[in-house]
């Protein structure tokens, strides 16, 4: 739009010079009455009286000419207002140019998403605020916000120690929690959960963020993990179909991704955590019903999802490197500690990523899934099978694929009917260096909560 009305702006500003220096050249030709009629017969013959007159009819007529010169610039600079407001009232009907929405949006300031780091008594979340600041492209964009619980002096000095660099806060009820018998042991859980609510009601209410991203003092972040949500926030924001973007594979340890395709997004029904952004409009939807307890399992459920996914990566942009916590390294040997983390920098932000959009990933994807060639569990194991795949391998009941699962490597627990990582059942990952789907039959409609 600037480049079109820049030849209509320079040439009303040379025709406004050029009438002013005409009116300016014009008024000082013109002759004056006054000097005509004072002035000598006789040119030669000036006396001092005459001078003086003569002098004086002569700065008459400048302040004259200034005056006459202020009233016409006067004049115009009202008509120079009247076009300005005239322009302006065309513009706001629509009538100056189509694609002014597009500008504002290519211009338009740059969203600010806040890193929220949920700490409690560990001192090495030293490591996970080091990754954070050495990767943050900009500490006004990215803010670093790290609530901490427990009351923990030495893991208080630790984050104070970073001064400016990011905010910390405190939350304050650091009593016990009431729970039932059978739960005395997972008071911990409780804990965490109230941390959850009170943490995510001050990054939206009391520092007023439309987003956040959410991770634990346990995550190390890979080199580009900004890049990665700062190009899916918009994706995230406009899908309805979507409630989050997660940092995380649960599948994703060395040998099961491929390390040729550090750009591959899936989308996945399964709730990943472990860095993980969400928008405000979420928050409102879910903290009225907030979990006293086992909050991620709790967002697994169908009551929750709702039907909505995820986007998650083929590698890992985040590493758990806590093995000591309250699930007391559930998983952490078997699995998370061999979650490998990408360090290529992938550009998100200058990708096409409308591959994520509901329609066309799912037309794409069950073509993918449902046209690979069917295997069974000893093809893939005999080492016989020729080329990258990609193959299936199908299940038909939650016992056959905890089978399936545990023999090919990933992980075998389902939430609320969902396999982790799985998107429409199907769970995507590398065996010996082949593709392979590890996936109910064709025609799969919804998942039975029932299959926990």
């Amino acid at each position: 739009m600037l480049r079109k009305r820049s030849p209509l702006i320079i040439c009303g500003a040379f025709i406004f010079v050029a009438w002013n220096f005409i009116l300016i050249f014009v008024l000082m030709r013109r002759p004056s009455t006054q000097v005509a009629l004072d002035s000598p017969d006789e040119p030669g013959n000036l006396g001092d009286g005459a001078g003086e007159g003569q002098f004086g009819n002569i700065m008459n007529e400048v302040v004259r000419v200034a005056n006459e010169f202020e009233a016409e610039l006067e004049s115009q600079k009202k008509i120079l207002l009247q076009i300005q407001n005239h322009w302006a009232v065309w513009e706001n009907k629509g009538g100056v140019t189509a694609a002014k929405p597009k500008s504002q949006a290519e211009h338009s300031a740059p969203v600010v998403i806040p890193i929220l780091v949920i700490a409690c008594n560990r001192v090495t979340v030293k490591r996970c605020i080091d990754k954070l600041i050495e990767h943050r492209p900009s500490a006004e964009l990215y803010p670093i916000i790290v609530s901490q619980d427990c009351g923990h002096a030495e893991t208080s000095d630790v984050i104070a120690s970073y001064g400016s660099q990011l905010t910390h806060i405190k939350q304050p009820d650091l009593s016990d929690i009431s729970v039932p018998p059978q739960h005395k042991k997972f008071q911990g859980y409780y804990k965490i959960s109230r941390h959850y609510r009170w943490a995510l009601n001050q990054v939206f209410n009391t520092f007023s963020y439309s987003s956040v991203v959410v991770v634990e003092d346990d995550l190390e972040v890979a080199p580009d993990f900004f890049e990665y949500f700062r190009a899916l926030h918009p994706v995230l924001k406009s899908d309805p179909t979507l409630w989050c973007v997660s940092a995380w594979n649960d599948n994703g340890r060395e040998g099961f991704v491929d390390p040729g395709k550090a750009s591959l997004l899936y989308r996945t029904d399964f709730f990943p955590g472990l860095g993980w952004m969400l928008i405000k409009d979420l928050w409102a939807e879910i903290e009225p019903k907030w979990p006293a307890s086992f909050w991620d399992d709790w967002m697994r459920h169908p009551d929750q999802r709702r039907g909505r996914s995820c986007i998650r990566p083929e590698i890992s942009r985040t590493l758990t490197f806590g093995r000591k916590g309250v699930s007391l390294g559930q998983f952490y040997d078997k699995y998370l500690r061999f979650i490998k983390l990408n360090s290529e920098f992938v550009p998100f932000t200058k990708m096409d990523l409308s591959y994520l959009e509901k329609k066309k990933y799912d037309e794409s994807f069950e073509k993918e899934v449902y046209d690979a060639q069917v295997v069974t569990m000893e093809d893939l194991q005999s080492g016989k099978l020729s080329g990258s795949g990609p193959y299936r391998v199908q299940y038909s009941s939650p016992a056959s694929f905890k089978t399936m699962a545990r023999n090919l490597g990933v992980m075998e627990d389902l939430k609320s009917g969902v396999p982790r990582a799985g998107y429409r059942g199907v769970v995507s990952f590398l065996s010996r260096g082949k593709r392979v789907y590890l996936a109910p039959p064709a025609g799969w409609s919804q998942y039975d909560p029932s299959w926990s």
